[in-house]
């Protein structure tokens, strides 16, 4: 009989109760002890919306990539937890790899850095600002292009949880108080300006290098900053779902009618080879044009000299041959 005195085992922590339950019903206990109960079932409804949001986007995954993906998300989705609660600094990888149950190597086999924990959609992000300018809908500038990448990421606004919207700023606020993970942003920030900096430079068909593409790309990477600036601005409003998307896309529209004001220039070098073609065509078309009119004026003016040079060989034999 035991004494009522003696330690018991957990039976929510306890190694044995822990392997019984499922990968999410374990880190579920784990993070309840780590976060409380309130913020660990939060950071629960988080990973349960990622997963909804990664299976639309990833619809033709196999049984393997699904687990490879659910994986990764496992992971940042508790490291995030854990950053935004204890601190960035104060947390180390092996604590985020012994909640998920995987081992740290595992950890940096999907994230090469602590920092790309916390930006773990910044890759896919910067493939679709870079599909969006590449692959533009007919007559669409390139600052609406980026608008239209911004306005697809925030199209699963509506189905957040209100226990989400607490995590935003706190998330706003540990990047801010972090120097690595402040030099991190603006390292995704530069990549960002050097992907869209080749694209425009291809569809205008011009040097990267010149100045147009490249302060043209900085000016439209600029959207993306004001695009989350503006979020946080209106959830501490108090606006939700759709009516913060409508916010955040209204802040946005205003922003991008200004540089369209100030990019018109750069536009009109960005309208699609098929237009620069076809006036080079005109152009080439114009040229033959003159050509041939310049060949028909030398010919006239060869004409007519031979016809004078006729006149005056029969003028000068009348001359000659009249009476003596």
């Amino acid at each position: 009989m035991l004494d009522e005195g003696s330690p018991r085992a957990d039976p929510l922590t306890s190694a044995d109760a822990l392997d019984e339950l499922s990968d999410d019903g374990r880190i579920h206990r784990l993070m309840v002890r780590e976060l409380g109960k309130e913020m660990a079932d939060a950071f629960a409804i988080a990973r349960e919306t990622q997963e909804r949001w990664e299976r639309r986007r990833h619809p033709a995954d196999g049984l393997r990539e699904r687990k490879k993906r659910r994986t990764r998300q496992q992971i940042s989705d508790v490291a995030t937890s854990l950053f935004v609660v204890r601190g960035f600094d104060h947390v180390k990888v092996s604590d985020v790899a012994a909640i998920v149950g995987v081992s740290e190597k595992t950890v940096y086999n999907y994230f090469p850095t602590k920092e790309s924990l916390v930006f773990d959609r910044a890759d896919e992000g910067i493939a679709r600002v870079a599909t969006a300018l590449r692959e533009r809908l007919p007559g669409e500038s390139p600052t609406k292009a980026m608008l239209r990448a911004l306005s697809d990421d925030m199209d699963d606004f509506g189905e957040l949880p209100e226990q989400l919207y607490v995590f935003f700023p706190m998330f706003a606020e540990m990047v801010a108080a972090t120097p690595s993970l402040r030099a991190a942003r603006l390292d995704l920030q530069n990549r960002l300006v050097e992907v869209a900096t080749e694209q425009l430079a291809t569809l205008a068909e011009v040097d990267p290098r010149d100045p147009e593409p490249q302060i043209a790309a900085r000016a439209m990477v600029a959207l993306y900053d004001l695009s989350q600036d503006s979020l946080m601005r209106h959830i501490e409003r108090g606006l939700r779902a759709g009516k913060l998307r409508a916010a955040v896309l209204a802040d946005l529209e205003r922003a991008a009618r200004l540089l369209e004001t100030g990019l018109w220039s750069f536009n009109l070098l960005t309208q699609g080879a098929r237009t620069r073609q076809q006036l080079r065509e005109a152009a080439l078309a114009g040229e033959e044009a003159r050509k041939q009119v310049r060949d028909a004026l030398r010919q006239a003016r060869t004409a007519w000299r031979e016809i004078r040079g006729r006149e005056r060989h029969a003028a000068g034999e009348e001359n000659r041959s009249g009476p003596r």
